[in-house]
């Protein structure tokens, strides 16, 4: 269908159905074909109803069309090929024969990828009741919320196959966190938050990859533990930096796997959490100070900074100090490393990024089940692959050649790198 389509007259109808017509590459599984195929074949012969009154410029039955010279002349019946099998629908024909359809053309078969606009607004976080509505005020036939879960229902097999796909051997950078969701628990109808354990990796040529999706009530060293050994399991033999915003258990859970990663704390949410210490008007002085030694130009300077930093505001916020001094090892850290390597590691603005993407369909309120969680994070997942296009990320070539410094480094990555 052209985006100039003229039979979608209505803008809120037409706004809604871009969202529609946006692409996913979804596999259909064959216990729902039937399902499927009830709902497409009527949506097909709708929509192509509608084209042939935009064509006459009169709606069926019209007074128009006994004056016109060009009328609807019956339906040629056509057997159309979709991403889960064939279907009959019936094309409507005009007289003169000029009526040329958009969304199945003439002469043209394969409108496989046509159905699957329905998981495009799944995929944006709109309800069940909110597609069937949006079906019925677009195409003027009524699909049911159970017709719609089957839809939905049948990217679960694909959800299943990219959950246990095979790593990688080494990643370069691993970005961990925990995205809360509302979820029910069995047939009860009471809801509670569980957490969503999300893990971003950057392999040894630069490309982002969601590693997986976990789900357990809470955040606990053995649940990262477990999560770790699965990544083990699915054929990763290394982690080079693992960097994290203090998340409980990780550090420990990823070292019992792979005791040569560099765990990496997020000074961005070290700064956060000292600034909860620190009344509004010295907020810009604060993080001004803190600023200048982590990113100091070398270690040296980051003590002497840090000194600095603590003179000024130990007797007025020692709690905030005291954020930055626990934890101080981790900003040392940092200068192990050249700039260009320290500027990966030093935020886990990668993964919030990931996160903030999942978090717009987490609106929609209390989840079923993890299946139900699974297939619309898994196809916010999607979006972001097409986003990032299989770019490596910013400033690559930089970063890699300072990994090659390190003869450890280097050696693990040849070693894993095939």
């Amino acid at each position: 269908m052209s985006r100039k389509d003229p039979i979608i007259r209505n803008p809120a109808s037409k706004k809604i159905a871009e969202l529609i017509l946006e692409n996913y590459d979804v596999k259909s599984a064959k216990d729902i074909q039937d399902a499927v195929k009830e709902i497409f074949a009527p949506l097909f012969e709708s929509v192509l109803n509608a084209e042939m009154t935009a064509h006459l410029g009169y709606e069926k039955s019209d007074q128009g069309e006994k004056l016109s010279a060009n009328r609807r002349n019956g339906y040629t019946e056509k057997i159309i090929k979709t991403s889960i099998g064939e279907a009959a629908i019936k094309s409507p024909r005009d007289r003169d024969g000029s009526f040329e359809p958009v969304i199945v053309p003439k002469h043209e078969r394969d409108v496989s990828g046509i159905e699957d606009k329905v998981l495009a607004m799944y995929a944006r976080g709109m309800s069940q009741r909110d597609i069937a509505k949006t079906i019925e005020d677009i195409y003027g036939f009524a699909v049911s919320h159970d017709k719609i879960s089957d839809i939905t229902d049948c990217i679960l097999a694909e959800v299943k196959a990219w959950q246990s796909r095979p790593l990688k051997p080494i990643y370069t950078f691993v970005f961990v966190d925990c995205i809360y969701v509302s979820m029910r628990e069995g047939s009860d109808t009471a809801s509670s938050q569980h957490a969503v354990y999300v893990i971003l990796g950057v392999d040894a040529d630069g490309h982002k990859d969601i590693l997986g999706l976990w789900i357990d009530p809470s955040e606990s060293k053995s649940t990262w533990m477990n999560i770790f050994d699965s990544l083990k399991a699915r054929g990763v033999k290394d982690m080079l930096f693992v960097c994290m915003d203090g998340v409980s258990g990780l550090e420990d859970g990823v070292k019992s796997i792979f005791p040569e990663t560099v765990v990496q704390r997020c000074l961005v949410h070290l700064m956060r959490n000292s600034l909860k210490y620190v009344p509004s008007k010295d907020f810009k002085e604060f993080c001004k100070t803190a600023k200048a030694f982590y990113q100091a130009c070398d270690i040296n300077e980051c003590r002497a900074k840090f000194e600095e930093f603590k003179d000024k505001w130990q007797d007025k916020y020692p709690g905030a100090v005291k954020v930055w001094g626990s934890h101080f090892n981790h900003v040392e850290q940092l200068f192990n490393y050249p700039s260009a390597i320290r500027k990966v590691i030093y935020t886990t603005n990668a993964i919030e990024s990931v996160n903030s993407s999942l978090r717009k369909v987490t609106k929609k309120g209390t989840f079923e089940n993890e299946d139900s969680v699974f297939k619309v994070f898994y196809l916010r997942i999607k979006e972001l692959y097409k986003k990032w296009n299989d770019r490596p990320i910013p400033n690559w070539a930089m970063v890699r050649n300072q990994l090659e410094m390190y003869d450890n480094i280097a050696e693990r990555i040849a070693m894993y790198s095939y």
